[in-house]
């Protein structure tokens, strides 16, 4: 097998259009859906209906066919740009857990041989420094923050027709498209695409978007920017227990208006409504109440802790608002005087390179040199159900440290605002009472317990 990097849609649904074609006819033709499905079994009327259909904006349709992809030995660049990507499942190699010395990195076009070599040299002592931190017992979730962005990844993507074309049209009209190496990857996984599914993709290029993808803001002027709180609480729902204890009774739908109030403005019975949805396996009341958060100084590679919560609004920026005068600093590194060095001493040699080929206008390698403990802020917006698992995850002793750090801050902010729905947020065995972890667990459930009761 050729194992060339790229991107490869290794399986389609095994019906492929005949089910966005059949899903197409079900709601204008008569007859029940098996004999739709007969009437669904030609493929080139199939590729004509799907096309008119859709021109007609009921692009619902071709949500009815699933692709299954692997991105192959591209760059981490690649797969930041596409994990933003909130309809769409991915699974990611762990940087926490695999050793990443060996694993390569992308070579961007240079305009001469002689920056090509620095960038190569430059790289290379990276992945150096990278051994070295743990070959000293660094641990690798501390030690990939000196990985330069151009080191490769390889993770699988599965995603139904009408994220698949959102996709393709960010990879190659949108902001992806000033990327070559993701533009490059789009036109190969365009023509892959087409010859499975060519009635999807009919039109792809007319119906390319009207519209930036990003949001353009420079009739505003600048200001140098000033320290922020490492969070900062942006807003959200006012008398959040009040509004989830009202959706819970009307969510059960036997309950007079006279009833709802009542038990809403009495606190004891609102706090047993809170706790009754807190205790339900579908808490779905808790989904009427969002709250927003800017995180500050998160580095690349925590930002893809934030990322794998597929259900909250998150808010990247470009890569190239990219703080590369600030990084982030574990403990483990702190105390070792000689690992800091080399752990500085990187970050350094990243900037010292990036300034000295953006002076030679080699800008398609910038982007390459951000290292994966390089810092920017971002924006999530959660609502109560999503803020319940996340505290869960991201609370507990098992999660990456620097989520910890921002997940207890967020916690702590919660509680102040709205004491009443957060007070029972926390790790697991806070939360539940029991800790998921197994033989991973920290041990510590009768402290962590008493340290999150309020």
């Amino acid at each position: 097998m050729d194992f060339r990097p790229g991107v490869y849609i290794l399986s389609a649904s095994e019906c492929k259009e005949k089910m966005c074609a059949a899903a197409g006819r079900i709601s204008t033709q008569p007859g029940n859906a098996l004999g739709i499905w007969e009437k669904s079994q030609d493929d080139e009327k199939n590729a004509s209906l799907i096309d008119k259909v859709t021109r007609s904006g009921h692009n619902s349709t071709v949500e009815h066919i699933m692709f299954n992809l692997a991105f192959n030995d591209v760059s981490v660049i690649v797969e930041q740009f596409m994990i933003e990507f909130r309809l769409a499942s991915f699974t990611v190699k762990s940087r926490r857990y695999v050793d990443f010395y060996d694993a390569g990195y992308y070579v961007p076009e240079f305009k001469t041989q002689e920056n090509k070599a620095k960038y190569q040299q430059t790289i290379e002592s990276l992945f150096e420094t990278y051994k070295l931190l743990t070959d000293n017992e660094i641990p690798k979730e501390d030690a990939r923050f000196v990985l330069p962005y151009c080191f490769l990844s390889n993770f699988f993507c599965s995603l139904n027709g009408r994220e698949l074309l959102h996709v393709l049209h960010a990879m190659l009209h949108g902001r992806g498209s000033k990327c070559p190496e993701i533009k490059a990857l789009g036109e190969q996984l365009l023509a892959q695409a087409r010859e499975i599914a060519p009635g999807v993709l009919t039109g792809f290029e007319e119906r390319k978007p009207k519209k930036n993808d990003t949001v353009d803001l420079s009739f505003i002027a600048k200001t140098p920017k000033t320290e922020a709180e490492l969070v900062e609480y942006i807003g959200g729902s006012k008398d959040a227990a009040k509004t989830v204890a009202t959706a819970a009774m009307l969510e059960n739908n036997t309950f007079s208006a006279s009833d709802i109030k009542s038990a809403v403005e009495n606190k004891d019975t609102r706090k047993q409504i809170i706790d009754a949805v807190l205790n339900c396996s579908r808490p779905r009341a808790l989904e009427s109440v969002q709250f927003t958060f800017a995180l500050n100084k998160v580095s690349l590679s925590t930002l893809t802790h934030f990322a794998r919560h597929r259900i909250h609004s998150i808010q990247v920026p470009s890569l190239d608002t990219v703080d590369r005068q600030n990084w982030v600093m574990p403990e483990s590194i702190k105390a070792k005087s000689e690992m800091l060095e080399a752990y500085n001493n990187a970050f350094n040699s990243a900037v010292a390179l990036f300034d000295e080929l953006k002076a030679a206008g080699e800008e398609e390698a910038l982007p390459y040199l951000i290292l994966s403990g390089n810092t920017l802020s971002i924006v999530s917006t959660m609502n109560a159900r999503e803020l319940l698992l996340f505290m869960k995850l991201r609370s507990c002793t098992r999660a990456q440290w620097e989520i910890q750090i921002y997940a207890n801050r967020m916690l702590e902010i919660l509680r102040s605002e709205e004491p009443e729905l957060f007070g029972k947020y926390g790790p697991s065995c806070y939360a539940d009472g029991f800790c998921p972890e197994g033989r991973l667990s920290c041990g510590r459930a009768t402290e962590i317990k008493a340290k999150y009761s309020i």
